[in-house]
């Protein structure tokens, strides 16, 4: 009973009255011109300015003392950035360009050991080589063709962060906390270096998972030959699945790069992944020792510094 007459109440107020109670409600003129004005004052444009910058410094939760390493992947994500100043980024960029002869130098041994242990030591012919081979074709057939994407995205990205979580704990760090999904990922830690920022790019942290899961077993029971094969065939497709994600993140705008100066980390990334091939090959090749790659190093190593020294001179003395 009183809901209806309550409507029919309602139903029956004039329009004047109607349009006399929504004036009761409304600011007046000079009241709204007050209001506007103080919401657009130049010293509420400042506090805004300094609220954003407080936010940004103290992050997540305003948990001053932890760095959230972060990992990028898709465009226009927001992120907090740290300039380096310019001495820093002096330096690394110097040396920078000392590492890159060595590059020069370790790809160059790399090449050439790989072809003469292939081509004139029938490398090519065994186990390890052809195993390794079929995993690495697999998976990249599989991530070319975008078969399982979205679940070998999210694998990388939780190998990403668990990479940084590892180098941390490493580093007598805390991780406080972990997130990772096709969308991105992060940790929170106390502790950051440039070693644990770039890990994640030249560790393929499955294939490591991979080595251990077989030794820890090879320790507690005898396993039958042919796990050697499974073994180098998953280390081929899991190094593949590494390679092309970290190309993949790479021009993805990653602040793990941009906080260590973007040159400065594409050249350690490249040379610690040279040296991981280099390790690699070493392993897997037979006929091949650590003291026979070094010395290879070092003549290719003279062998540019008197190339370079043929060309640089002559440029200088005119």
């Amino acid at each position: 009973m009183h809901l209806l007459l309550s409507e029919s109440l309602i139903i029956k107020l004039s329009p004047k009255h109607m349009a006399r109670s929504r004036k009761k409600l409304e600011l007046s003129k000079i009241r709204a011109r007050n209001k506007a004005r103080d919401n657009t004052t130049f010293l509420a444009s400042l506090r805004q300015i300094n609220r954003q910058a407080l936010n940004k410094t103290n992050r997540h939760a305003n948990l001053r003392e932890f760095k959230h390493i972060r990992a990028a992947l898709a465009e226009g994500r927001e992120y907090d950035e740290y300039e380096l100043t310019w001495p820093t980024r002096l330096l690394r960029w110097l040396f920078a360009l000392i590492l890159i002869p060595i590059c020069v130098v370790t790809t160059q041994t790399l090449w050439s050991q790989f072809s003469h242990e292939t081509l004139q030591r029938g490398f090519w012919r065994t186990p390890e080589f052809w195993y390794f081979g079929l995993g690495a074709v697999i998976m990249l057939t599989c991530l070319m063709t975008g078969l399982c994407r979205r679940s070998l995205l999210y694998l990388y990205v939780l190998g990403h962060e668990y990479t940084h979580a590892m180098f941390v704990v490493f580093h007598f760090g805390w991780v406080f906390d972990f997130k990772a999904s096709t969308k991105g990922g992060y940790i929170a830690t106390n502790k950051t270096n440039l070693l644990i920022s770039l890990s994640p790019y030249f560790v393929p942290s499955w294939s490591m998972a991979t080595l251990a899961v077989y030794g820890l077993i090879g320790i507690f029971t005898t396993l039958p030959p042919y796990t050697d094969q499974i073994l180098f065939f998953l280390i081929g497709s899991s190094w593949v699945f590494h390679i092309f994600w970290t190309l993949w993140m790479i021009p993805r705008d990653q602040p793990d790069l941009k906080e260590n100066d973007t040159f400065f980390s594409l050249v350690i990334i490249y040379l610690a992944n040279v040296l991981l091939l280099c390790g690699m090959l070493c392993i897997s090749a037979r006929s091949l020792t650590w003291h026979n790659f070094l010395a290879s190093w070092w003549i290719n190593a003279e062998n540019f510094y008197r190339n370079s020294s043929e060309i640089i001179t002559p440029m200088l003395q005119n």
